[in-house]
């Protein structure tokens, strides 16, 4: 996705436990995002500051547990971190942040691929994406390597504005220095089967931490490392599909805080701009949106395909069970631990219709345990919709007094 983002923050040797990962990281994070939120306050027409954090990956494979437990924490992580900081999070005044992997070895998925979350480092040069800041670890080689070649990029493509790259002294965590994530390590095995098609569901309400890391994860479980970029008939591969349930507003009218919900056409359009901005680094794509209206259920739904080989689905659901009862074809449900019965009652239905069952895969729930100092209520507010709602109901009172 062409673009210009507030920052961008490269993470080379990133430990994998949490309290080596808050000793490492959690005095930078804080800065930039105080630095940045401070920024985004002053331009209120600008809205939140976009910072991309690129963690260094290296390896092959792609272990779904491994990853969605490192974003569990690097979610967790940035919202006791602004929690603490008092700096707001995905709102306006504050800042957006999105977490992907960058290969800096081109071994994960190859350069070939421009669609994340995991990104060649020549693909990601190759995009148009630029950022008003760049932040490097300070005496750390791989960084200076990334610095010289976003300094060429800069230099041969005129569409690139220059960015301002500041350096960081990341303190140093007991475990042993590394070269990033290693993929294909780990207890647990790597995807067990290549998925072409994988569902997710939820209200998406005022997206936050929570929902980023689900999302995030449910890309991680399609197969995107085969090359989507031509047509599915072409090279007899099949069109990678995500599908996103999203609650229909009629559902959601008991809601806590109704008032603030967020409708579903905004809903949508954020859950879509948060999965593109990980997914979608091509140099010049052409994105293609329609909107469906069948009858039955599930007819209602925005088709946005990002290559002739992606597509997302945005379905208005109106039962728990959503497009996964209705789709033969969906082979995967990502789900947070909190709602895995929701996973085999899925499985169930979809046994009574003779059709096969779904691979479930269960995304951590973030929580405030070792997490920085930080009020268990300001860290609910970063990682909840009803807290959200709840603040933004208090601060409509606040400005209305």
């Amino acid at each position: 996705m062409a673009g210009r983002h507030s920052a961008l923050l490269l993470l080379t040797d990133t430990p994998l436990a949490f309290a080596a990962l808050k000793e490492t990281c959690g005095h930078a994070l804080s800065t930039i995002l105080q630095a940045h939120a401070t920024a985004s306050r002053d331009d209120k027409d600008r809205g939140p500051a976009v910072l991309d954090i690129a963690v260094s990956a290296c390896g092959k494979g792609k272990p779904f547990d491994l990853l969605q437990r490192f974003l569990a924490d690097m979610y967790r992580l940035l919202a006791a971190v602004s929690a603490a900081a008092s700096v707001e999070l995905d709102g306006p005044g504050g800042v957006d942040a999105r977490v992907f992997f960058v290969d800096l070895d081109g071994q994960a998925c190859g350069d070939a691929c421009s669609y994340g979350p995991i990104i060649g480092v020549k693909s990601l040069m190759r995009s148009n994406r630029s950022w008003d800041t760049v932040y490097l670890a300070s005496g750390c080689e791989r960084a200076a390597s990334f610095a010289a070649m976003l300094s060429a990029r800069e230099t041969t493509d005129n569409r690139i504005k220059t960015a301002d790259v500041r350096t960081l002294d990341l303190k140093t965590s007991g475990e042993k220095p590394s070269t990033g994530l290693v993929l294909g390590q780990g207890t647990a095995p790597p995807t067990a089967a290549a998925h072409s098609s994988v569902a997710v569901g939820g209200t998406f309400d005022h997206l936050h931490a929570g929902h980023k890391l689900l999302l995030t994860a449910t890309v991680l479980a399609l197969d995107t490392c085969s090359s989507i970029s031509q047509p599915a008939q072409r090279d007899g591969q099949e069109k990678r599909v995500v599908t996103v349930g999203i609650t229909g507003d009629e559902l959601l009218v008991n809601k806590k805080y109704a008032e603030f919900l967020e409708s579903w056409e905004d809903r949508w359009q954020g859950v879509w701009r948060f999965l593109q901005s990980i997914i979608d680094f091509s140099s010049s794509s052409t994105v293609d949106i329609r909107r469906e209206n069948e009858p039955g259920p599930n007819g209602r739904r925005v088709v946005v395909s990002l290559s002739p080989g992606l597509e997302f689905r945005f379905v208005q659901i109106a039962d728990p069970f959503g497009p996964t009862i209705t789709d033969r074809d969906i082979t995967a449900l990502v789900v947070s631990k909190e709602t895995r019965s929701g996973g085999q009652a899925v499985n169930d239905e979809r046994l009574k219709k003779g059709w096969p069952t779904l691979e479930v895969f269960e995304v951590d729930v973030l929580d405030t345990a070792d997490a920085v100092s930080a009020s268990e209520d300001s860290f609910e507010s970063k990682i909840s919709s009803t807290e959200i709602r709840r603040r933004r109901m208090n601060l409509a009172k606040e400005s209305s007094l």
